[in-house]
């Protein structure tokens, strides 16, 4: 279960809460949780402790369907009482299939609706005391008025969208505190063959640019040093809005990456890309990257190289991808590319494959995924001709690996005998060791969880270096995935946002 304790009176009610999925799930199970705490429900650490469980669900791939029935059956066992919210929520006939007893289903995004079911499943005790203060209810600021069912809406302020994000941003994390999830869009305007998530999330819905920057700012200003932007297409971020102006700090700032890009590199702390689709306007990002202004890194979702395998995905830049990696390894190159790709895809033949390993050789990617293809209820790729059998799937997948391992390889050994700096996330110490000996971090052109990472010692300054810390350190070895050195310099990392003063090393 992923939760964090809170204090709080006997009498307070306990939820457990279990948040599957990618970093946009992430961020939707932050808000519910910050909500939570916000009402005076504490969150339960494990089953033992929890009056009923929330369970935030994904539902794009088959395996990631099963994971989340499996989870919801293991949290009704347990407890009896289940709120199922998330992706697989938008779907609830195939929820209440498997398990016809939970108690309520909801779809993703959907904070409100959650503890509305929550306070219906878990009433609190009204405080004689505490049961006067003005309590906020989602969407609005404490004191405001909300709307009279019964009647015309009370005298005061309207109450505020809260959608995606506006105003209510996540204050519980479930990051580490050096870095964090920032959402700008919700949805997505592709209509990709093997991918439901426009019937599950709709159609892109992008947040003002103010919003997220000033998401962003509280965030630094709170000791997070690395802000990951996330979306279904980040590139496309703003273009619902029509690219409108929003206030950040007395000044007007567009819906629009590049610009949002430029104001987030001002705030100094680290900023990474992710789910960036190839669009004309990325060169602009890539170059505030060769400027210092943001990490060198995108993740780029190019799925496959193979035209006619592109066009059956109904992919966006079929044919295009390797001329433009090309020109943004011209403009920056110490660019990271990341990428995830399907192998298996109806109606992919050998020749299709062949072109897909040609791809990689010739584009020397940097990280990289992939999956077999799987059919996805209710996507249309389900119907297409020529499924590629599982064995030929899985061979292909072996091959494909080998080839990206290969090159990861070969890229990562190049960087042994430079010094780089490196965001410190855990301690490694052996038993026996002292106490910050050794650690586990990352380098600019590694995210967490799904690149690789550098295992460091920390020579003259054990004991020294926090989680969160950002060092420099000397690269002396390297395998497929990780590398491995010694740190050499501490410096004093300071943003350009002003520090709440508990937050400074």
């Amino acid at each position: 279960m992923t939760s964090k304790e809170t204090g709080g009176s006997a009498q307070q009610k306990r939820v457990g809460f279990i948040s599957l999925g990618c970093p946009k799930a992430l961020v939707d199970s932050e808000r519910i949780l910050t909500q939570l705490r916000a009402e005076g429900y504490e969150v339960a650490p494990n089953y033992d402790g929890a009056d009923a469980v929330i369970v935030n669900t994904c539902g794009f791939i088959t395996p990631a369907v099963e994971e989340s029935l499996s989870a919801i059956g293991e949290a009704l066992d347990a407890t009896g009482k289940v709120i199922v919210t998330g992706c697989l929520g938008e779907r609830p006939e195939k929820i209440m299939e498997r398990h016809p007893k939970v108690a309520a289903i909801t779809g993703s995004e959907a904070v409100d609706d959650v503890m509305t079911h929550v306070r219906e499943l878990l009433p609190l005790d009204q405080d004689a005391f505490t049961g006067l203060l003005p309590v906020a209810a989602p969407g609005t600021r404490a004191g405001a008025a909300v709307p009279n069912h019964a009647g015309p809406t009370q005298a005061g302020p309207e109450r505020e969208n809260t959608k995606h994000g506006d105003v209510f941003a996540p204050s519980v994390k479930l990051t580490p505190r050096h870095y964090a999830y920032v959402k700008v869009a919700e949805g997505c305007n592709h209509t990709c063959a093997f991918c439901i998530i426009p019937k599950l999330r709709g159609l892109q819905v992008s947040r003002d640019a103010g919003a997220v920057l000033y998401e962003a700012y509280r965030l630094i200003a709170g000791g997070t040093k690395e802000i990951m932007i996330i979306s279904q297409d980040t590139s496309a971020y703003g273009v619902d809005l029509r690219y409108r102006t929003s206030e950040f700090q007395g000044e007007q700032v567009r819906a629009h990456l590049t610009d949002l890009a430029v104001k987030l590199g001002e705030m100094g702390a680290w900023v990474r890309m992710h789910y960036v689709y190839p669009y004309p306007h990325v060169e602009k990002i890539v170059e505030l990257m060769a400027a210092g202004k943001i990490l060198p890194y995108l993740d780029v979702p190019l799925q496959h190289a193979s035209p006619s395998i592109l066009k059956a995905m109904r992919r966006p830049g079929a044919g295009k991808q390797l001329e433009t990696i090309r020109r943004w390894r011209e403009i920056c190159p110490e660019l990271v590319i990341r990428s995830t790709f399907i192998v298996g895809f109806p109606g992919e033949t050998e020749e299709d494959f062949e072109l897909l390993l040609q791809f990689l050789e010739d584009a020397r990617l940097d990280r990289v995924g992939a999956f077999p293809y799987s059919d996805v209820e209710e996507a249309d790729a389900n119907t297409l001709p020529n499924p590629v059998p599982e064995e030929v799937k899985q061979a292909r997948l072996e091959r494909f690996m080998e080839v990206a391992q290969r090159i990861s390889t070969e890229k990562l050994a190049e960087k042994v005998g430079r010094v780089m700096d490196v965001i410190v996330d855990e301690f490694n110490d052996d038993e026996g060791d002292e106490a910050g000996t050794k650690l586990i971090g990352r380098t600019k052109g590694d995210a967490p969880s799904i690149d690789g990472q550098v295992y460091l010692h920390a020579g003259a300054f054990a004991g020294q270096v926090k989680i969160g810390d950002i060092v420099r350190a000397r690269i002396e070895d390297s395998d497929e995935y990780d590398l491995y050195g010694e740190v050499v310099e501490r410096p004093d990392w300071q943003p350009n946002v002003p520090q709440l003063g508990h937050f400074r090393h």
